[in-house]
């Protein structure tokens, strides 16, 4: 890696919307790490199609559900720094690694909601709170909430309350972090076709129907649709843009 190109890490980043933002990242000029949680060989594939642009990129295992493993993870990822850029230090982080939880209230165990806070919320927070010391001054975090912090749709009344947590977390960095010129802002995706929460947008024609439905131009949004997003946002064309909500849905429940 170059010490003059900036970096971006991007959790989740393996597939879907972590995907896409890696790639169009990759495409604004930066360096990209992102992680995975089990499949190794989806992540190097990203890798790969990243290198063949002529960017650095690396794949690190995370599960942000384990919170006790982040020590070892930044010590994995601040060593491979060092080693290959004389620096421990990336400029973007970006919370997206997630999962869907679909129940509604009378259903949701103590266990899954723990599973949702654990993930969205108390992930993002101690892995933002363990990157901050190696996060250069003037970067930026991007926080990946949903549609459903802004609207509620029956059975994700978790994902949708904790989602709305992190919203509100990331007005809190931006104000803490400001001293630092360290921007924190959220991107909103609406529901897009991908295999998040079992492909559900994506394969179940009744539910795609309906979002097409009720977003003013038309379908359902793509993964494509949010990664150029994410990735102007890692830009200094973005550099006066701090503690907002950016929502990506088309036009979804106006």
């Amino acid at each position: 890696m170059n010490t003059k190109t900036n970096i971006a890490l991007v959790t989740g980043g393996s597939r879907g919307l972590g995907k896409n933002s890696a790639i169009k990242i990759a495409q604004k000029g930066l360096d990209v790490i992102i992680t995975y949680r089990s499949n190794r060989e989806e992540a190097e594939t990203v890798v790969n199609e990243i290198k063949s642009m002529g960017r650095n990129a690396v794949a690190f295992q995370l599960d942000t559900k384990d919170i006790k493993s982040f020590d070892t993870f930044v010590k994995n990822v601040t060593d491979h720094l060092q080693q290959n850029t004389g620096s421990t230090h990336i400029d973007y982080l970006i919370n997206n690694a997630g999962t869907a939880l679909y129940s509604p209230i009378t259903e949701v165990t103590e266990e899954q909601l723990d599973d949702v806070v654990d993930i969205h919320f108390k992930g993002v927070f101690f892995l933002t709170q363990k990157l901050l010391p190696f996060i250069n001054d003037g970067g930026g975090i991007i926080n990946v909430s949903s549609g459903l912090a802004r609207f509620a749709t029956p059975g994700s009344s978790v994902y949708g309350s904790i989602k709305a947590g992190v919203e509100m977390l990331t007005k809190y960095m931006a104000k803490e972090l400001g001293s630092r010129k360290i921007k924190a802002n959220v991107v909103a995706p609406g529901a897009i076709e991908t295999d998040f929460g079992g492909g559900r947008v994506r394969d179940n024609g009744e539910i795609n129907a309906m979002v097409a439905g009720a977003t003013a131009l038309g379908r359902v949004g793509l993964p494509d649709d949010i990664g150029g997003v994410v990735a102007f946002l890692c830009t200094e064309d973005a550099r006066w843009i701090n503690g907002q909500r950016i929502e990506v849905s088309g036009g979804m429940f106006l």
